[in-house]
């Protein structure tokens, strides 16, 4: 007879937050309409347009860079390397050019790529509660999206002043990962909404969105 190890298996155990992977399987989902890639695109475009001001900006002064380090000198000064100094500046301007540009296109281009992901059907609760420890300085809470057996399908920090209260309700919600909660029980939250002006240029009331 020999000496075996036993290990202790705690059977039953669910963890309480879902995985990317974990959603995909056991979540039902369905993928984005027409209607609704749309509304993203026009928010895109939107930013885009946008973001042509410092692209055309960082083409200037990256021509000015180059400019400044083949000519090195002023015609009139022919001894003095001084346009060469200049050449660290328009580097620079560069540099935030592109910063700018690139802070302009990131949300907009992380909501688009979100579209490749499916949108997530879930027949269970939304819960409310309110700021924690780790909660972003701009943060009034959380809402969650739980399955029918409690456990975390998806929770995004939410925005405001006035702290949220801490409440659970049964609800079917539609949600996406990147986007948060788009519909609970059929009806629209205001994260994307059914129209959007031209390019994303205008005002479109959130009042008539979720009404």
């Amino acid at each position: 007879m020999t000496n075996a190890t036993t290990t202790q298996i705690i059977h039953g155990y669910r963890a309480a937050r879902l995985t990317a992977d974990e959603r995909t399987a056991q979540l039902i989902r369905r993928p984005w309409t027409r209607r609704e890639r749309m509304v993203v695109l026009h928010g895109f475009f939107g930013r885009l347009c946008i973001a042509v001001e410092p692209v055309l900006c960082c083409v200037m002064f990256l021509a000015l860079t180059i400019g400044a380090l083949i000519v090195r000198t002023d015609p009139q000064h022919p001894d003095d390397h001084n346009l060469v100094v200049l050449s660290p500046i328009f580097g620079l301007g560069v540099v935030a050019c592109v910063v700018y540009a690139v802070g302009v296109m990131l949300a907009p281009t992380r909501a688009l790529l979100q579209t490749l992901r499916p949108i997530f059907i879930v027949d269970g609760y939304v819960r409310y509660r309110g700021p924690d420890h780790d909660s972003p300085a701009d943060s009034n809470g959380y809402v969650a999206v739980l399955t029918e057996d409690r456990r975390i399908a998806c929770e995004w920090a939410t925005l405001g002043e006035v702290p949220l209260s801490a409440h659970t309700a049964p609800a079917i919600c539609e949600f996406s990962e990147y986007g948060g909660v788009h519909r609970v029980d059929g009806r629209p939250t205001g994260v994307l909404p059914d129209t959007i002006a031209r390019l994303g240029i205008g005002v479109v009331k959130r009042r008539d969105i979720i009404s």
